[in-house]
């Protein structure tokens, strides 16, 4: 469905010295640098999937997006999504994709909502009772009953995301480009949204390709994840082989029965944090049950857990690293 090969993109940007002559000078004669924002990106993503796009700001994840839904041109390289070359933005290929920035919205403020919704049923050439119907499924789908005759403006935030996924999925496409869908939720309201796209996923068949700070969305959602730094694709495979591979610790956390020295605790392994009377280690796994069993017999424990580590902190690290090795 997704085809991408040696995908690149460059920008110029304008350097301006500081001060009152360099104002001058840019004005006058402007020079520039190149900047890389993505370098030789490849993947393929198959009809159906649904891929996690993880880096930090500035990765090159929103360029990369816009490239694959024809906003912007590549400097190098190849895409092709459900068979069309995007940047030529063809009527059936905008028929066959939408895309969702969490921080973008395009419904009207001061109308209801079902205003916006038929101007994209008429810009989609949606008939009338398939329009209907459409609201309907999906309205029952997102939980909005009752919604979407309120100004947007009357929306909350997580109501408005809905309702910005009903607007964007109202010409049932093929290919979901979403960027950050959840920026901003509640806890609650992600969790509704995520339970929607797995619905939707499930009844159409429809390729997700997802990025989001967000790691629960993404192991809630995606069992494959591309990992971009710099611009670079650094790994591309499942979120369960990243996790064992670059996981070789798990992490015990202990309740004491009271406050021990920092430095006696260090023996045990390797303290990640303490709170109070609650200390964490990060312990190889290989020596995860002596290292229990010495916890145990030398400490007053109260309660003891054993988990791996948050997703977070090993996809942080990698980040940090800007490698896979």
């Amino acid at each position: 469905m997704i085809e991408v090969q040696k995908l690149g993109k460059t920008y110029p940007v304008a350097v301006k010295e500081p001060g009152l002559m360099g104002t001058l000078r840019h004005f006058v004669r402007r020079t520039y640098r190149m900047v890389e924002a993505v370098r030789d990106v490849s993947f393929t993503i198959e009809p159906g999937e649904m891929v996690g796009f993880l880096g930090p700001n500035g990765a090159g994840k929103t360029t990369t997006l816009k490239m694959l839904t024809g906003l912007i041109y590549p400097s190098t390289g190849r895409v092709r999504v459900a068979g069309f070359e995007p940047f030529q933005r063809e009527r059936a290929f905008l028929q066959q994709i939408t895309l969702v920035m969490g921080q973008k919205q395009q419904l009207l403020w001061d109308l209801p909502a079902l205003d916006s919704l038929k101007i994209n049923a008429a810009v989609y050439g949606i008939a009338e009772d398939e329009y209907r119907k459409r609201v309907g499924e999906l309205t029952e789908m997102l939980t909005l009953q009752d919604k979407l005759t309120q100004p947007v403006r009357k929306l909350s935030l997580g109501e408005r995301m809905k309702v910005e996924l009903l607007a964007a999925l109202l010409h049932r496409p093929r290919v979901l480009f979403l960027d950050e869908p959840t920026l901003g939720l509640d806890v609650n309201a992600q969790v509704a949204v995520r339970d929607f796209l797995l619905e939707y996923n499930r009844r159409y068949q429809a390729t997700v390709l997802l990025t989001s700070h967000y790691m629960a969305d993404i192991t809630a959602l995606c069992d494959r994840v591309l990992l971009i730094h710099q611009g670079t694709l650094i790994y591309d495979g499942s979120l369960d082989g990243l996790l064992e591979r670059f996981s070789p610790c798990r992490e015990v956390k202990l309740e004491l029965a009271r406050l021990e020295d920092p430095a006696m605790l260090a023996k045990f392994g390797t303290v990640k944090g303490i709170e109070g009377r609650v200390v964490r280690f990060l312990v190889p796994r290989e020596k995860l049950t002596t290292v229990v069993s010495q916890l145990l017999s030398g400490l007053q424990v109260v309660d003891l857990t054993v988990t791996d580590p948050p997703i977070e902190e090993i996809i942080g690290e990698l980040f940090t690293r800007g490698q896979v090795v």
